[in-house]
């Protein structure tokens, strides 16, 4: 079993690398197709010509039989007619060792000129008989009587006199174990003899069979030609589009200054030409999108630095109107307490701003300690906790038993919960709000699920754009800033995690945030379901169960509670 299992596996790693290799060369795949249409066309060329060669030789073989069967009748009629000659005199049949010397009968006379003029080389047999007269029977040259067909015997005592039958039929000699081909004809003539003529057919299937020889080497000399001329020239197309391919993969990979050697003037010349010409257009707009990008970040960098002066003199200005807001009038106190809201809204998002610019200038630091995510999510929970009673959200927390270490920054993951969970308190529609833990060798994650509006198909990775808004016509309830996701995707990238989304319509959504245990790892799956398990479990009993992402789920040994 061992044996036939490393055997199945070897078989299917050849094949594999056979796929691989078909799939990935255009050279191989057009000298194959070659290949296959030549055969073809040879085959069925060799085996047209086969048989016109073979119909123009047994057509030959047959009329000439049927001239020299003509020419014997007048000369085996005329002997059966002449009286019995001298019973004393001998009459020679037959030539050399096998010469037969036979009294004067007619039928002797008859096979004896027979004999005579097929000549020393034997070009055909005669074998003469009288059905009337029980064994009145001559042959010529050894032909067995068996090498006359049943049906050649039927057709010529059924045709008329004089009229010449023709089949193929092997023939049989005395001494030889194995038949010949040949021609057998058969005519029935006066006196109640019939004659039949034996044409062997050995020089005509020697022929041929040097002529199949001859068009099978032929076929092969000409499909090996086509090969190599299909070789050849796809390998000139090959090169030059192999060589443009290698370019745009260093062109992709950043190498700007790419280009290709243009020779000629066809169409390759001109692809060459072309794609140099596209490179330089592309390396000159990265350029200019590089120098425009580092001026925008640069501009949002200093309008939010620069703004922290007056934005810190207009806050204390705010602070003392709104500690004193009780002696002003209800529209004075009204207008100072909405300054300090919006003053609220206004520095989170300076801060953001902030945020993001450090991240697009790829400024933004990790300060990594080895932390329990779960100390993470409870100090997340009791930060959202006054807005939660506020919109009449409940937590329900499900945290394993196990510590859940991990080598994170603990200001940014903190960061990253607290805008998921504020987020599920925005759209949760004042449901419950579900944060699981889970962890395995590898990494640890944590998911937030609320049962609120949810998402539309497509809107899995729109939502982490910046500014971006499922319903514009739908007012923030907590005033966010509407980058708090998005700064939560560059937190959980620069960690080499994944922050994922998943939402259906009236189901709710979910956000999956997965981290490798070990700064610097390579995040290969997440320990917990991305989708969430009541709704894969609907779609199994539905029978569509179809994995929303592909990275691998586990379950983790976890505890319920509400918070």
């Amino acid at each position: 079993m061992q044996i036939a299992r490393g055997v199945r596996r070897r078989t299917r790693r050849a094949a594999g690398r056979v796929r691989r290799v078909w799939r990935r060369s255009l050279q191989l795949r057009v000298v194959t197709s070659t290949l296959v249409i030549s055969v073809a066309v040879v085959a069925v060329l060799g085996v047209f010509l086969m048989q016109q060669i073979t119909t123009t030789m047994v057509t030959a073989k047959r009329t000439s039989a049927v001239s020299d069967a003509l020419s014997d009748r007048a000369t085996i009629v005329a002997q059966l007619n002449q009286p019995m000659g001298d019973p004393g005199k001998q009459v020679t049949s037959g030539s050399g060792d096998q010469a037969q010397h036979t009294f004067g009968l007619p039928i002797d006379r008859a096979a004896a000129a027979l004999a005579a003029r097929a000549g020393e080389a034997g070009r055909y047999t005669v074998i003469i008989r009288n059905e009337r007269v029980p064994g009145e029977y001559r042959a010529t040259n050894d032909i067995h009587p068996r090498s006359i067909p049943a049906s050649l015997v039927k057709s010529v005592r059924e045709k008329p006199i004089n009229e010449t039958q023709v089949v193929p039929a092997p023939l049989y000699y005395h001494g030889k174990s194995e038949p010949e081909p040949g021609l057998a004809l058969g005519v029935r003539v006066e006196g109640g003899y019939e004659i039949y003529h034996f044409f062997p057919l050995t020089e005509e299937e020697q022929a041929l069979s040097d002529v199949r020889q001859a068009l099978i080497g032929v076929g092969i000399a000409l499909v090996i030609l086509l090969a190599v001329i299909a070789s050849l020239v796809t390998r000139q197309v090959v090169i030059p589009v192999r060589l443009a391919r290698q370019a745009a993969e260093r062109l992709a990979a950043g190498r700007l200054d790419e280009r290709l050697k243009v020779r000629g003037e066809d169409d390759l010349a001109r692809l060459a030409a072309s794609f140099n010409e596209m490179a330089a257009n592309l390396a000159l707009k990265i350029h200019q999108l590089e120098e425009l990008s580092q001026v925008q970040r640069q501009f949002v960098s200093d309008v939010s630095h620069e703004l922290r002066t007056p934005l810190t003199t207009v806050r204390m200005a705010a602070d003392v109107l709104y500690e004193s807001r009780e002696s002003f009038d209800p529209a004075a106190s009204r207008a100072a307490e909405l300054m300090q809201n919006q003053l609220e809204r206004f520095e989170s998002m300076l801060a953001d701003l902030l945020e993001i610019s450090r991240h697009d200038a790829g400024a933004a630091t990790l300060d990594i300690d080895s932390v329990d995510i779960r100390d993470l999510v409870l100090r997340a929970v009791a930060d959202s906790e006054a807005l939660a009673e506020k919109q009449g959200v409940r937590f329900e927390l499900r945290l394993p038993s196990e510590p859940c270490m991990a080598d994170v920054d603990s200001r940014r993951v903190e960061r990253i919960l607290r805008n998921l969970l504020f987020n599920a308190i925005e759209h949760g529609e004042g449901k419950d709000v579900i944060v699981t833990v889970g962890a395995d060798r590898d990494a640890v994650a944590v998911a937030v699920r609320d049962h609120g509006v949810g998402l539309r198909p497509g809107e899995e990775n729109l939502v982490f754009d910046r500014f971006w808004r499922a319903d514009p016509s739908r007012a923030r309830t907590i005033g966010g800033t509407g980058l708090g996701l998005a700064i939560s995707r560059e937190d959980a990238q620069l960690h080499g995690g994944w922050l994922q989304a998943w939402g259906a319509p009236g189901e709710g959504a979910q956000f999956r945030l997965s981290l490798p245990r070990v700064a610097g790892a390579e995040l290969r799956g997440s320990p917990l379901p991305l989708v969430p398990p009541e709704i894969e479990m609907r779609r199994v009993w539905r029978g569509h169960a179809t994995p929303a992402v592909p990275v691998p789920a586990g379950d983790a040994p976890a505890e319920e509670g509400s918070r």
